[in-house]
């Protein structure tokens, strides 16, 4: 077996081996809870990492770190080597690269607004299709008015913007309502709860930093930390569908190559179909149709096969099926529809065997070098040469530390966006009102003071009147009083003259 093309994955009554050639046609491992899913992931990625090809995987349950960790030997795991004839057997560790999307057990994994998009952004935020729409036209705004948006606030604060200025958006881009600008705003507040303000943040990740490879030409193995990410499920499965949108965005095409670039495990794929849109899984689609000639595998890991949309599951030509149990109709009707869909081999009862495998064993069909899918076989899977298990705090410091990625992401940086360039514009149109405002005020206070002034004159003049009124009243009379006097004193001096000439008081 030439080790630089193919791999052995597991042994029954023959083996089954791997050819790298077809690794970027996709593939899916399936089975229920605790089947043996995490170890033949876990194989699969020590292989390809020993190949030079970076990978990409989901650690969902806090055990896959332990790539990082030579294996340790016993009991059971000594009969399994023995029994599939592998001795000697040597353990490895890997070179792992720890992630987070929180920045508590890895480094932390950011994106901004801007990249993600109104479409898995929608998908995040639980909209429905009306606000999808009110979203995208919100997004269409940010683009025409130059807004870059990174994080939660600028989107939160362009939302507020366009619907208190519903009126001025709606003829050119039509009917913002307010109802769905208002669940947009309590969906954001939603997230941020969930810690998405660290999520969508700067300094933004670079997806060429999964594709790399250590000094001794060993693929990185990239290992997202998922236990507390898996409470958000709509974030868990966008990110991840963001992650695998970028690769495709950004690498050349390069064809059918020896080994792929890169190799990139989606761990729950279920919940990366569940309640998506019809717009949603055309994209995701077309993602994994033409992403294999960018040189990427994408595998899909889930309990059960049905999970999967048909038109993805037909795209995923390398198959690790371990058991399904068969309680319902609808999963006796799962486990027949899943047997169609390998090669069949006349020895298999499929139905059958598949409800009877053990822990650690598998239907399995793989690719061969001319891209037909091979017949099914029951085969164990071989042991990782890694740790099984966790790993301690200490050593996953002693991971994040180490790691030329440590100062990169470490600390969040705050640069001009939407929400200071819509702060700017709010604060200018603010002045603009408070002078408007002002020069009302002023205006009115002009017109009060000129309505004072008039209404003083008006009084003044009425005082001035009434004066002249009561002056020429008191003039009046002290010439009534005067000519009394007058006439009073003019009749006794007269009297007292005549009394005067003539001795006697004369009648008149």
């Amino acid at each position: 077996m030439d080790q630089s093309t193919q791999f052995l994955v597991g042994r029954g009554e023959k083996d089954i081996l791997f050819n790298l050639k077809m690794a970027n046609r996709h593939g899916l491992i399936a089975g229920a809870t605790g089947t043996g899913k995490t170890i033949t992931l876990k194989v699969l990625a020590e292989h390809f990492s020993t190949q030079g090809v970076p990978v990409f995987l989901s650690d969902v349950k806090g055990d896959l770190a332990s790539l990082a960790q030579p294996g340790i030997m016993n009991p059971k795991l000594q009969e399994r080597i023995d029994k599939l004839g592998l001795a000697p057997f040597e353990f490895g560790s890997y070179p792992v690269r720890l992630w987070d999307v929180f920045g508590e057990l890895g480094h932390p994994l950011r994106t901004s607004i801007s990249e993600i998009g109104p479409l898995l952004l929608s998908r995040i935020l639980g909209l429905n299709e009306v606000q999808a729409g009110v979203l995208t036209i919100i997004f269409r705004i940010a683009d025409d008015m130059g807004l870059l948006l990174i994080d939660l606030k600028d989107i939160r604060s362009l939302v507020q913007y366009v619907g208190d200025n519903a009126n001025n958006f709606t003829t050119e881009y039509g009917n913002l309502a307010k109802p769905s600008v208002g669940s947009i705003q309590r969906a954001l507040l939603t997230l941020e709860d969930q810690g998405g303000d660290q999520f969508f943040a700067e300094p933004a990740f670079d997806i060429n930093d999964l594709m790399k490879v250590d000094p001794y030409g060993k693929g990185i193995i990239n290992v997202l930390a998922s236990e507390k990410l898996m409470m958000a499920p709509a974030l868990y499965s966008t990110f991840l569908l963001w992650l695998l949108s970028e690769l495709f965005e950004e690498l050349p095409e390069v064809g059918d190559l020896d080994k792929p670039k890169m190799v990139f495990f989606f761990d729950e794929a279920h919940l990366l179909f569940t309640d998506a849109p019809k717009a949603l899984l055309d994209k995701i689609e077309l993602v994994v149709r033409l992403i294999r000639s960018k040189g990427v595998g994408v595998y899909f890991v889930t309990q059960n096969p049905i999970d999967i949309p048909d038109k993805v599951l037909n795209q995923l030509g390398n198959r690790v099926q371990h058991a399904l149990r068969s309680f319902t109709p609808r999963e006796n009707k799962a486990i027949n529809a899943m047997a169609e869909t390998f090669r069949q081999n006349p020895s298999i009862d499929i139905p059958s065997v598949i409800t009877e495998l053990k822990t650690g064993e598998a239907l399995v069909s793989m690719l061969d070098l001319e891209g037909r899918p091979g017949i099914v076989e029951r085969a164990m899977i071989c042991p990782p040469h890694s740790i099984i298990g966790t790993i301690t705090p200490e050593k996953r410091q002693e991971l994040i530390t180490n790691s030329p990625f440590y100062y990169k992401y470490n600390q969040i940086i705050d640069k001009e966006s939407a929400y200071e360039m819509l702060k700017a514009k709010m604060n200018v149109q603010q002045e603009q009102k408070n002078l408007v405002e002002e020069a009302k005020l002023q205006e009115q206070q002009v017109k009060e003071q000129n309505k004072e002034a008039v209404r003083l004159r008006k009084e003044q003049e009425r005082l001035d009147k009434e004066k002249a009124r009561a002056a020429k009243k008191n003039v009046t009379v002290v010439e009534k009083m005067t000519k009394s006097f007058m006439g009073t004193m003019s009749s006794s001096i007269g009297r007292e003259i005549a009394r005067g000439i003539f001795g006697s008081l004369l009648r008149r």
